[in-house]
């Protein structure tokens, strides 16, 4: 989240970086500086319940998290013929109608919930990594998702779009919070 923040906005701004691939992860940063929470989990969607998970079982040990039908992961338990993310993208690429809406809805039911979550933080941009974020129709039903959930003065200048850096975030974000930590240590 902030490789991707700094290299769009500097240390100014705020945004909030979604990765939805395998799993669901995300992080926000607020000033221009990264948001951990008072228990370092801050921006965990992945965990909140969503009606359409119905009572389906989470890795985390409670029933229909968000994980179990809008990750990759929730994809491939879903009962698409795949055995991975990268499959059910290929799939949808070559014009699978099941693999695309799944896809579509995965992105959707992200969108909802990241609907509240844009309400209540009114970020100026919202980035999307990980492999479903290659996918337009992911990314497409995410962004509509979002414009129909919130209120126009919360989205009449958001940012909505795939992550520039892709795998090479985490890099620049480790690389700025090393050279942080660096900095503040040294007397």
């Amino acid at each position: 989240a902030l490789g991707e923040h700094r290299t769009q906005f500097g240390t100014e701004g705020d945004s909030i970086t979604v990765k939805a691939g395998t799993a669901i992860g995300s992080g926000i940063v607020i000033a221009g500086q990264l948001y951990r929470g008072a228990t370092f989990a801050a921006g965990d969607v992945t965990h909140t319940v969503v009606h359409a998970a119905g009572d389906r079982p989470c890795t985390c040990g409670k029933t229909g998290c968000l994980e179990t039908v809008a990750s990759g992961a929730g994809l491939v338990e879903q009962g698409i013929k795949v055995t991975n993310t990268a499959d059910a993208l290929a799939l949808a690429r070559d014009g699978d109608p099941e693999a695309t809406t799944m896809i579509r809805t995965a992105g959707s039911l992200l969108g909802e919930v990241l609907s509240s979550v844009v309400s209540f933080f009114n970020p100026q941009a919202l980035f999307l990594t990980g492999g479903l974020a290659s996918s337009q129709h992911f990314v497409t039903a995410v962004r509509a998702r979002i414009y129909d959930g919130c209120h126009p003065l919360m989205t009449e200048s958001l940012r909505i779009e795939a992550a520039s850096l892709g795998a090479d975030a985490a890099l620049a974000g480790t690389a700025l919070l090393t050279a942080a930590a660096i900095r503040d240590a040294t007397p």
